[in-house]
């Protein structure tokens, strides 16, 4: 099982491993769009001028700084490519940490915490740095290394790894303001609504007025903070979540009224358009992955 490559060779797909890891260092112009991933990602940044924004949220990172991009959650890195970034990232296999859930031991908690808190950056205390670069240290020699329980061993190394980032979270105050983290106080309601309402309508006027905004000032801000028009955001988080209905085996039907699409027929050309698949192929083709 192959578990160390350069992640440009799989920017946004599917992930059949239990665990990626990469560590790069570039320093070349990467236009990033937008994007989402079906599974968890932990940035680790090392060195260089990057902001990354998640949901609506600005990090200006720093050295050690651990940013948690939890399954369907819309990011972009901003890169200056004047300078080299320097970055470990590693890809969860959502599967694979449920298989080792213990009891009250969940190792996705920190992705649920970070979603339900709105905060998806770990800033290290100095004293932790050396642990975890360490851990990191180990991983990747375990991955490189095949011999005798290589497997066992990089596994075993990789939960210690998420165990370690679980704490660090958990140890955070997620009340103390980050002068890093920017972004509108606003968008971050509208965008927590849209997210609590997607089978509901969520027309322009219905949120203008709930949010006591002039529409044009809202499509104007959101677009400004999200990178998304506020209709292209909506529709594309009703497919991720339909994707998500799908894979349980969901009728498409049910699956269109649950996610708030008018009818039918608007909901199999929004699917297609995203996944370039219908439901009912995008269900057979995640049975036969799986």
């Amino acid at each position: 099982m192959e578990t160390y490559k350069n992640e440009d060779m799989q920017k946004r797909g599917y992930l059949n491993e239990d665990f990626l890891f990469f560590k790069l260092k570039d320093q070349k112009k990467n236009e990033f769009e937008f994007h989402y991933h079906d599974f968890n990602k932990i940035i680790v940044f090392l060195s260089g001028e990057v902001t990354y924004v998640i949901e609506g949220k600005s990090y200006i990172l720093k050295p050690w700084d651990i940013l948690l991009v939890g399954k369907n959650d819309i990011h972009q890195p901003i890169i200056n490519s004047s300078v080299p970034y320097e970055r470990i990232i590693l890809w969860l296999n959502p599967y694979f940490l449920d298989a080792h859930k213990r009891n009250d031991c969940d190792l996705q908690s920190c992705f649920l915490l970070a979603t339900e808190k709105k905060m998806n950056m770990i800033r290290l205390n100095k004293r932790d740095i050396p642990s975890l670069k360490q851990t990191l240290d180990d991983l990747e020699a375990a991955i490189r290394d095949e011999s005798f329980g290589y497997e066992i061993l990089k596994n075993s190394l990789f939960i210690q790894l998420i165990v370690k980032i679980n704490r660090l979270f958990f140890g955070m105050d997620l009340n103390k303001k980050l002068e890093d983290v920017h972004y509108d106080a606003r968008i971050e309601k509208v965008l927590s609504y849209i997210n609590s309402n997607l089978e509901n309508d969520l027309s322009i006027d219905l949120l203008a007025n709930n949010f006591y905004l002039n529409k044009y000032y809202l499509m104007h801000l959101f677009k400004k903070e999200t990178g998304y028009t506020i209709y292209n955001y909506i529709q594309k988080k009703r497919v991720i979540r339909a994707s998500d209905y799908l894979k349980t085996g969901m009728q498409a039907g049910e699956v269109c009224s649950l996610c708030g699409f008018g009818d039918y027929s608007s909901f199999v050309r929004t699917f297609k358009k995203e996944f370039k698949l219908s439901p009912k192929q995008y269900y057979k083709a995640y049975t036969n992955r799986n």
